[in-house]
């Protein structure tokens, strides 16, 4: 309604004038009836009502659509009535949303080449990677731990170009089944076992029952926890000799802890610890330090429906725990 009263102000006030105005040139021009201009005035006014009542009948539907946001990209293809202007707008919706369809299906067919060029890239630098830590085993010390540990570094940061590449698809790439926490958190640290050594940060895993068991995928979970000890251990050198990893239950859901003794996070960046890119003092100080770490774990862990809750004391150490809904959880073994 006000839509149409907007548009048609114009009209309304154009026609009121004219009335006042014929009215005026007729007293001036020296006829007195006043009956007859009053009644002109009148006739004049419900002739203006019954058209602007039979135009907003007729096109309700109209300044309704154009009113009201759409929900759903479908609904520029609705039909909204047999009026002109309102079959031209059907017609300008339908060519914009054809033209939205092919400038979205050009854009995915461009995403999924860079997706599978970033996935094949990755692998092909793997393949040098591999040939450069066999050849420094070969070396003396210390040149060939200093470049297997640039090497692993280098590796640690292609996994997280390709996670990164495979967020926007990881519903795709789901393939949820029971996965043991304590035997995954083994796979990992064996995984990590000469970070561990280079760095002199060890894992000391606990469990409040063994054979813990969620509902989850293990590829991503693995991605997930790697990034987590990753952390933790950087974070520790030099202030802790060890992390720990604890497993257990609260509140009918299974929790995987990680907790560090290192230097903490300052309270004015455990907000935005999470976002995309920030590295806060911490990064600040750690050169290396890419800001996107935290940000891939909320991501897959929001993806995975786990939830992420984090403690931290500055100089202390941080707490980060993985949750896993009740519904998920499976019956530990």
């Amino acid at each position: 309604m006000k839509l149409f009263l907007r548009e048609n102000l114009l009209l309304i006030v154009t026609q009121l004038s004219q009335c006042v105005m014929i009215s005026v040139l007729f007293w001036l021009d020296g006829y007195r009836g006043k009956g007859v201009i009053i009644y002109a005035i009148l006739l004049s006014i419900v002739l203006l009502t019954a058209f602007l009542i039979y135009r907003y009948i007729s096109r309700k539907n109209f300044y309704q659509r154009l009113q009201d946001p759409m929900a759903k990209l479908d609904e520029s293809l609705e039909i909204t009535e047999q009026t002109p202007i309102s079959e031209a707008l059907d017609q300008l919706l339908l060519a914009q949303f054809r033209l939205y369809q092919e400038e979205l299906q050009q854009a995915e067919e461009s995403q999924n080449e860079h997706l599978l060029f970033m996935d094949r890239w990755v692998h092909q630098m793997k393949t040098p990677l591999s040939v450069i830590e066999l050849t420094a085993r070969t070396l003396d010390e210390p040149e060939s731990s200093s470049i297997r540990e640039e090497t692993e570094r280098m590796r640690n940061g292609l996994n997280t170009v390709l996670y990164m590449a495979r967020l926007r698809t990881i519903t795709e790439d789901f393939q949820v089944k029971p996965v043991t926490l304590s035997k995954l958190i083994r796979e990992v640290n064996q995984e990590n076992k000469l970070f561990y050594i280079r760095h002199e940060v060890f894992p000391q895993l606990k469990e409040e029952k063994p054979g813990i068991t969620v509902e989850s995928d293990e590829k991503w979970l693995f991605f997930l926890l790697t990034q987590l000890i990753h952390n933790a251990v950087k974070y520790s050198t030099g202030k802790a000799n060890h992390i720990v990893l604890n497993i257990f239950e609260h509140e009918g859901n299974a929790v995987l802890e990680i907790k560090d003794f290192g230097i903490g996070i300052p309270d004015v960046d455990q907000r935005r610890v999470f976002n995309k890119f920030y590295t806060g003092e911490n990064g600040r100080n750690y050169r290396e330090s890419t800001g996107m770490g935290l940000y891939l774990v909320k991501e897959v862990a929001e993806r995975l429906e786990h939830r992420i809750e984090m403690e931290s004391t500055a100089e202390k150490g941080t707490t980060i725990r993985i949750i896993f809904s009740e519904t998920q959880n499976l019956t530990s073994v």
